[in-house]
């Protein structure tokens, strides 16, 4: 108890070991739907499912183990949501890459993260890029998740005239599946934790009760991760077409940890009397290695989860809850079976839950401001009717440069603004 109080300084933040153990599990039942959907998303590239599980199971428990006991702060990270679908279809499927590619591209974003989260490069780009380009990126990604587990579930199919129409509503598994994101809404408007896991074994359980997927068990001994440990190419990643990718890898993760970061955090109360992160440095290391590690081991890019904000709420102030959550990751790696057992459309329902989330960000923009909104809804739009997160975060950052210049609004564009702007034109004229 000495130990874990001279390490976790419980009494100066008000906590107790148990309420940082329950916190832990609270924490672990909101985000423990990634052990089931990131192995499903990834392996649609070729990856193995097993190997895949067992890496997303180690990346998040390294990533969440690094963030409390080095930054001590109650936030774990995981595989995330948004990257993954942008690893699977933008780059693997939409550019035609080998997965192999993907992970060295993902396993160079992380060395960069490292760079520039030692040398405080990180907080300088965030606070230059404009806040309705940021809650614009997160929209989007939503509504490129949503539109992927609309399709994985069955709801919308594609068509020759109309591009895209109503998918076969009368299918068990699209009823299913559309069960399943109402039962994970309800859950979650009575604050019943894991609300989304729950939703995804509701689903799994009528399916196979149904006849309409087989069961695979629940437990087994650890899989390999030999399929996907070291297989990464880093020579193939560095050629120039690539070097697009390897930027959204890094943006996309560089705003979704850092706003969680900030977020979390400042509902737990642990934001200094200036509104800053203490030992900031050091959180951001945590998911810099996280990343870097994954890669080795076969997973797409390590993030903060938002979901830690459940743990909080119920006292977790530490990095005790954190290291909880490792642990409880580190259980999981017997459940391979559960994991191979989920279809697709089981997994759509959380996707969809996540997009839901991921959407309040377009209340946040200035709509009385064009010049603000206008480059936003681009943003957002264009990530899934482009099939692309990369495309999106281009119009947006381009769309905002050229409409403040041609607007007459030159202050309100920073120099980092211009630069990326410029970057990405650079690279749809010569790289699309």
């Amino acid at each position: 108890m000495q130990l874990l109080e001279s390490l976790f300084k419980l009494k100066e933040h008000g906590t107790t070991v148990r309420t940082e153990v329950i916190a832990g599990f609270t924490t672990f039942l909101t985000m423990a739907y990634i052990i089931l959907v990131n192995p499903l998303i990834l392996s649609s590239t070729g990856m193995d499912l097993n190997a895949v599980f067992v890496a997303t199971c180690l990346a998040a428990a390294l990533g969440t183990a690094i963030m409390g006991l080095v930054a001590n702060y109650p936030i774990a990270l995981a595989p995330g949501m948004g990257l993954n679908a942008y690893f699977t279809f933008s780059v693997v499927k939409g550019m035609g890459l080998s997965w192999e590619t993907a992970l060295g591209a993902v396993f160079i974003s992380g060395l960069v993260f490292l760079a520039v989260s030692l040398f405080k490069v990180r907080e300088a780009i965030v606070n230059a890029i404009p806040q309705s380009l940021k809650f614009a990126i997160s929209a989007g990604v939503g509504m490129f998740l949503a539109i992927i587990a609309l399709k994985n579930a069955g709801v919308i199919a594609a068509h020759p005239a109309t591009y895209l129409t109503l998918g076969n509503i009368h299918s068990p598994t699209t009823l299913l599946a559309i069960f399943g994101f109402f039962l994970i809404v309800a859950l979650e408007y009575r604050k019943v934790p894991g609300s989304i896991i729950i939703g995804i074994l509701v689903v799994t359980v009528l399916s196979i009760a149904l006849g309409l997927s087989p069961f695979k068990g629940v437990v087994s001994p650890i899989p390999s991760m030999a399929p996907t440990f070291m297989q990464m190419d880093i020579q193939g990643a560095l050629h120039a077409g690539l070097i697009g990718v390897i930027f959204v890898f890094f943006f996309v993760d560089l705003f979704d940890t850092t706003g969680t970061l900030v977020g979390v955090s400042h509902r737990a109360g642990l934001l200094d009397k200036d509104g800053k992160l203490p030992r900031l440095k050091r959180a951001l290391m945590a998911d810099s290695i996280a990343i870097t590690a994954g890669a080795m081991m076969g997973t797409s890019s390590t993030t903060a989860y938002v979901e830690s904000a459940a743990g909080t709420a119920v006292g977790g102030r530490t990095g005790l809850t954190a290291v909880v959550v490792a642990l409880l990751f580190l259980a999981a790696l017997w459940l391979s079976p559960l994991a191979a057992t989920v279809p697709a459309y089981a997994t759509a329902p959380a996707l969809c839950y996540v997009a839901v989330l991921m959407a309040r960000g377009l209340a946040e923009i200035e709509w009385n401001d064009l010049t603000e909104s206008a480059p936003a809804v681009m943003t957002a739009l264009a990530m899934p009717f482009t099939f692309s997160i990369a495309d999106g975060i281009a119009f947006g950052f381009i769309s905002y440069a050229v409409i403040k210049i041609l607007a007459g609004r030159f202050a309100d564009l920073k120099p980092a603004v211009l630069v990326i702007a410029a970057l990405w034109v650079f690279k749809l004229a010569f790289f699309a």
